[in-house]
């Protein structure tokens, strides 16, 4: 289990590496990555932290690139479905995936000052909630972990 996002690392390494996997798994599947997709999947791994839909919009906007909310909503929805991009429920906003390369459970770390996300692995079936579905005979399909509070950063900023 790692967690990524609150520690310190070569951003611009993890940007073109994230992009360069997104590129080879659209080619692998033949999926159509095209520039708007490729650039809210960039806007999402520069700004290493959640954002909304229309704050995605503001950006494309800016860069000349469609200003009408389904041209945002479009590429989030195949970034989502393609594993590049998770949602934060609690947010209503969306960041990009810390493990693109495998399938996997994630379960989100949430900066309440500045929004900062790390994301971390988990698993349908650890913990109370697993032994209790188990013993219910319960099979679980989707888990959504959100724990909010404050990052490094946020904590040394505090008096």
């Amino acid at each position: 289990m790692s967690t990524v996002g609150f520690r310190q690392h070569d951003h611009t390494h993890c940007v073109h590496t994230a992009l360069a996997q997104a590129d080879a798994k659209c080619k692998a599947q033949r999926l159509q990555f095209t520039p708007v997709r490729r650039r809210v999947l960039e806007i999402l791994l520069e700004k290493h932290r959640a954002m909304g839909a229309y704050d995605i919009l503001s950006v494309l906007s800016a860069e000349g690139m469609g200003s009408q909310p389904p041209v945002a909503y479009r590429a989030l929805d195949f970034l989502v479905q393609n594993g590049f991009v998770h949602r934060i429920e609690q947010l209503n906003a969306y960041t990009a995936c810390a493990h693109p390369t495998h399938d996997h459970v994630p379960a989100f770390l949430i900066c309440r000052s500045c929004k900062a996300v790390a994301e971390t692995e988990t698993e349908l079936t650890q913990g109370r909630l697993g032994a209790a579905a188990s013993t219910s005979g319960f099979r679980i399909e989707r888990v959504v972990v959100e724990a909010e509070g404050l990052c490094p950063e946020c904590i040394g900023d505090q008096p």
